[in-house]
């Protein structure tokens, strides 16, 4: 293989590792958007909501994690990578959402009154906190 395919093959990777991981941060910022009140990008653009900037924040960095960790983890396999990243992606992702639901009905932080609240609360930085644990939680797995 000349060094042109070899690069041209990498790029290629390179892109559908990308491609699948916006798809996955995408997903991720929507389903966060199914568990708050409202419009998340609204929320977040017009009201400027620190509170549900944090959770969104957060969930998209514990998304990057999982797909790092399943790049990492592929051993070269293109095919095997990608299925694996959209896999443990999504299961992240899910989590998360248990999770935000979990702290609500257990914990007792309220989603739905954290995102209500113009200045950041105790609660927003608890659940950013456990969306980047279980993403890491999640990636280390995936290794």
């Amino acid at each position: 293989m000349t060094l042109v395919e070899t690069l041209a093959r990498g790029a290629g990777a390179i892109a559908a590792y990308a491609a699948v991981g916006v798809v996955l941060l995408i997903v991720g910022f929507y389903v966060i958007d199914l568990v708050i009140p409202g419009k998340l990008s609204t929320i977040i653009k017009t009201e400027r909501n620190a509170n549900a900037t944090l959770l969104a924040t957060s969930t998209l960095i514990a998304v990057g994690l999982i797909v790092a960790a399943s790049i990492w983890s592929s051993g070269g396999k293109l095919t095997e990578g990608l299925a694996g990243t959209v896999v443990f992606g999504l299961v992240g992702i899910i989590v998360q959402a248990v999770a935000m639901l979990v702290f609500d009905s257990v914990v007792g932080v309220k989603v739905r009154e954290l995102v209500k609240e113009q200045e950041l609360q105790p609660g927003a930085r608890l659940l950013a906190a456990t969306h980047i644990a279980i993403g890491l939680i999640t990636a280390i797995a995936v290794i």
